[in-house]
């Protein structure tokens, strides 16, 4: 299994642009949620107890979270859970509104990622490595605690190997300078 840095780095290269990353903080919360929505059906139990393929997914995520690191583990948790708890809720609506609530929700989390890799001029990480699928959301928590000033050992590690991030205008300066 690969380690966090090699996950995050790999991630990274894919994610450069500042609007790519800024993208991404908007397109995967809403693709999280709406996965765990639409997983919430069918269901065994109620609220909160209910057993779904949701609850699986989310168990089988935390268990790859934690086994790369602890402290992101319990970072990405304290993210899901809220957003099973709003796949739960949507779950309980009308048919008709879950399932709009859903795939809207899917569907347009996918073009704002794809806008930010228009950006990037590059394509998503998940088409080299499906495992991207599950490190995306964690690169969100990293991205932030780098930013917070946290983990400062990981984030030099990950631009040593991923290069540094740049703004679209300085990039679109040099191309154009070139």
């Amino acid at each position: 299994m690969r380690t966090l840095e090699q996950h995050l780095s790999t991630y990274a290269t894919y994610h450069r642009d500042r609007r790519n990353i800024a993208t991404h903080f908007v397109g995967i919360p809403m693709i999280v949620m709406a996965l765990l929505a639409l997983l919430a059906r069918p269901s065994v139990g109620a609220g909160v107890a209910a057993f779904s393929p949701g609850l699986v997914v989310l168990a089988l995520g935390s268990l790859f979270y934690f086994r790369l690191d602890l402290r992101f583990g319990f970072a990405m948790l304290a993210c899901n859970l809220p957003a099973y708890g709003f796949g739960l809720w949507l779950a309980g609506q009308t048919f008709a509104c879950w399932l709009a609530g859903g795939i809207g929700l899917f569907v347009l989390g996918w073009v704002i990622q794809f806008i930010g890799h228009a950006f990037e001029g590059r394509k998503p990480a998940f088409v080299d490595d499906l495992v991207g699928l599950l490190v995306g959301p964690l690169f969100l928590v990293a991205e932030t605690a780098f930013f917070l000033g946290l983990r400062r050992e990981l984030a030099a590690t990950v631009e040593a190997n991923a290069g540094p991030t740049r703004s679209g205008r300085v990039d679109a300066k040099l191309r154009a300078a070139a």
